[in-house]
């Protein structure tokens, strides 16, 4: 897993390319100090995760991995931060991040890597806390110009109260394949990439 690794702050990059570099199965490609470094890095090297800080001099983190994404949809970019602004968890799982945890915890950084390596989306306890709270702020969304039937609406709400699949088949008295195909057929309507992003689509449009 070879991961670039972008920090204002170079002693807590350097830190954090030690702490992983103990791990037999990550390769560090680079370490960086900027978000426009971020780009020309990113655009250089390939990595397979680029794990970044939010707030930079210059360019935002935020503002650097909107445009990698653009330029490359399937980039998997980890966010590592001191802040949890409901603005930045918000932006970052809008742009596609794969995952946005706190540098307090040090100790779940390599399997927060690991999991977004195997292509899922990791948030801490902290932000996965928040986002109940994000999402009771306004009303329901208005779904008429994604062509949502009132059922999707239905599991689209299920799914941004925390639901599993199974718990939402029993609420719903539906089978489990029943609302995987629904969560499928509406994450192809909204053109989103998973769970997470849906929840925060609900939040975002209400």
């Amino acid at each position: 897993m070879r991961v670039l690794i972008i920090d204002d702050d170079m002693l807590v990059a350097m830190s954090l390319k030690t702490i992983l570099e103990y791990d037999k199965d990550m390769e560090i490609a680079a370490v960086g100090n900027s978000g426009e470094e971020a780009i020309e890095l990113y655009n250089e090297l390939k990595p397979d995760i680029l794990l970044m800080d939010i707030r930079m001099e210059g360019m935002t983190g935020l503002e650097a991995g909107e445009k990698i994404l653009t330029r490359y949809p399937d980039a998997k970019i980890l966010y590592l931060t001191t802040f949890m602004d409901d603005e930045y968890i918000v932006k970052a799982i809008a742009i596609g991040a794969k995952g946005y945890i706190l540098k307090q915890d040090f100790e779940g950084i390599v399997p927060a890597l690991e999991a977004v390596f195997r292509g899922q989306s990791v948030f801490g306890q902290d932000i996965v806390d928040k986002l109940p709270e994000l999402m009771s702020k306004k009303g329901k969304p208005n779904y008429e110009a994604f062509d949502i039937s009132e059922k999707e609406v239905e599991i689209i709400e299920e799914v941004a109260a925390g639901y599993s699949n199974k718990e939402i088949a029993e609420r719903l008295f539906l089978s489990e394949g029943t609302v995987r195909n629904y969560i499928s057929t509406i994450l192809d309507k909204l053109e989103l990439r998973d769970r997470t992003q849906l929840a925060i689509f609900y939040y975002k449009n209400k």
